[in-house]
Order: structure tokens, then sequence, then C-alpha cells
């Protein structure tokens, strides 16, 4: 694998997960085009935006988020991993379970559950209140 100018443990990484997905780089269309956007005269004159696509499932993918071509390389190698793995996985991805997870979290109580929670409160609050609560000599 190309080195990309970061971190061996990430490049190490993002080669497991391409293996384990059987996602080779003989599959992979590289292309590098001049971005658009902010920039002036950097963007006109540097081809730094990466342009990749996985023949075999035909996922396309543009990155130029960073100002470097190889970073942006390695960015782009990682967003369609993760393309791909959405597609291959389906309801097994880390995507779809994290979009599970939030909405489990936003989901509304039952009823049951408020009022055990609300029973919770309430006892708690009566402990604090016992705290604050000095007697005096007239309470006796």
């Amino acid at each position: 694998m190309i080195h990309f100018g970061v971190r061996p443990e990430k490049q190490d990484a993002l080669r497991l997960k391409m293996d384990r997905l059987g996602i080779r780089e003989e599959d992979i269309t590289e292309k590098f085009i001049h971005g658009g956007g902010k920039g002036g005269q950097k963007i006109n004159k540097t081809a730094n935006c990466v342009y990749l696509k996985h023949r075999p499932t035909g996922i396309e993918v543009k990155c130029q988020t960073e100002r470097s071509q190889l970073l942006n390389r390695f960015l782009a190698r990682r967003i369609l991993v993760e393309k791909i793995e959405r597609k291959i996985l389906g309801e097994q991805s880390e995507e779809v379970q994290r979009i599970e997870k939030i909405r489990r979290q936003k989901r509304k109580r039952s009823r049951k559950a408020k009022l055990k929670m609300l029973e919770a409160k309430k006892k708690r609050a009566k402990i604090k209140l016992l705290r604050a609560f000095r007697p005096g000599p007239d309470d006796l």
C-alpha cells in the first residue's frame, strides 16, 4: 500500500478493513483533479482533489478536505471503504448501529418507566429535604 503521510496505525487499520471487505487496490480507479470552492490561486494551480471509483460496486468518492493531495488520498479511501461497508454489511455496519442507537435514545419513555423515574426522584427529594431540616428546641 502507498504511504499516505499518516500514522502507521491508521494506515494499517485502513488496510485491514480493506482486506476484510475484499477491496483491492487494483479495483480502484484514482484520478487527481482541480478542486472547487475557496482557495484562489492555490486551488487553481494544484490538483489536490482526489476522485476514487470502485469498479465492482460503482461507488464514487471525491475528497478535497485537506490541502495535501497525499492526505486526501487516504481520506478518500477511508470514505470509500465506509460506503462499501454500508452497502455490503447493511444492518451490521457501524454507521447503521450508530443511527439506531440515537433513534433508541430519542424514543419516548413508556408510562411505567416515567412513573418509576418520578418515584425515584420523589424519594431522592425527600432524603435531601430531611438533610436540610435541623430540629430546634421547639420541635422536640
